[in-house]
């Protein structure tokens, strides 16, 4: 009986990573599927807010250090992009990659400083930070001001990455840097950076006495995490076709990174992924769908279901799952009769 047990363990767990596996080989088949539909435009951003809320779980969720101003990072890559194409007339290419650049070499100054606070003394600085750089941009003409950048019109094609008439390109891109920044992260997470992250997130004192170096450890989760939130700006900002201080740098969409990781479930590899199918459609097609009752319904929505998680089950989605399998797992087997 209990050799039958596993057999039926191990076929549910198959079955489940069969799944996953069907799922992820038929995602490049979507856009002859959707074309250039409302659809599409949900699913780049469903691709697009997962990587953003994976790049903020590596240093939030695997090390334990809560950050409420990834919007920086995020900005920095939107500027990078921006700016090659606005200011400089390149490819947005040669911008995404040094914005990433930068991103990552902004966080070691501000991170080195404010890792020395603790628990929610270090989010409320990275609040702060948030609030910095925009007032900065907002003030810096070189970067546009408060006007922000518009882009001129470009031709068409990955060259430009810029598509006027089509989402298909948009797609494969959000698709592209999905895999990207979810390989990056599984590389940590099964690598020795993970297990010292995970080290720090338990107990810093304790993983120190160990010989864990936690500053190290913090800095180098920190650029990693801006150098991939970067990259997810330089993207937003090639989809939008503009960027401003407001709309890359502000604590509503510091807020996207957090809320979407929470709610899929903090430090687990898939909850970003869970937290942005949620969160994305229900945004989306509340604003298209219920605009007659007033701005902000989606909100007020989401608020009600991230509430409702943190009563039930504050890791999220991933954790129900996980409660459920282990429901699952702890069935007793029957005795078998002689």
């Amino acid at each position: 009986m209990v050799r039958n047990m596993k057999t039926r363990k191990l076929e549910t767990k198959d079955f489940i990573w069969i799944g996953l596996i069907g799922i992820l080989a038929a995602l490049p088949l979507v856009p002859g599927l959707i074309g250039n539909s409302f659809r599409a435009h949900v699913l780049i951003l469903i691709l697009l807010y997962a990587s953003m809320a994976q790049s903020w779980n590596i240093v939030s969720g695997y090390a334990g250090q809560v950050s409420f101003g990834h919007s920086v990072f995020f900005g920095i890559g939107a500027y990078g992009a921006g700016m090659a194409v606005v200011t400089y007339g390149l490819t947005p290419w040669p911008g995404l990659l040094a914005g990433a650049v930068l991103a990552a070499l902004v966080s070691l100054l501000i991170s080195y400083p404010c890792f020395k606070l603790k628990g929610h003394y270090f989010a409320i600085a990275t609040f702060a930070i948030v609030e910095i750089f925009n007032r900065l941009f907002m003030v810096w003409d070189w970067v546009g001001g408060a006007l922000g950048l518009d882009y001129p019109i470009l031709p068409d094609g990955w060259k430009n990455f810029v598509w006027s008439e089509t989402k298909v390109g948009f797609y494969y891109g959000a698709l592209g840097l999905f895999i990207l920044i979810f390989g990056v992260v599984r590389w940590i997470e099964t690598h020795r950076l993970g297990y010292y992250l995970r080290a720090v997130r338990e107990g810093q004192e304790t993983a120190e006495s160990l010989g864990v170096n936690s500053s190290a450890v913090k800095l180098s989760a920190m650029a990693f995490s801006a150098f991939l939130a970067a990259l997810c700006g330089g993207f937003f900002v090639q989809y939008n076709y503009r960027v401003d201080p407001p709309m890359v740098m502000s604590l509503d969409m510091s807020m996207k990174f957090v809320l979407i990781t929470i709610l899929g479930g903090v430090g687990n590899f898939w909850g970003p992924l869970l937290g942005a199918a949620i969160l994305v459609p229900l945004q989306e097609y509340s604003r298209a769908y219920l605009t007659s009752l007033g701005s902000g319904v989606d909100l007020i929505i989401f608020g009600i279901i991230i509430m409702l998680m943190m009563i039930r089950q504050p890791k999220g989605i991933m954790g129900i799952l996980q409660d459920l399998g282990i429901k699952t797992g702890q069935r007793k087997p029957e005795r078998e009769e002689n």
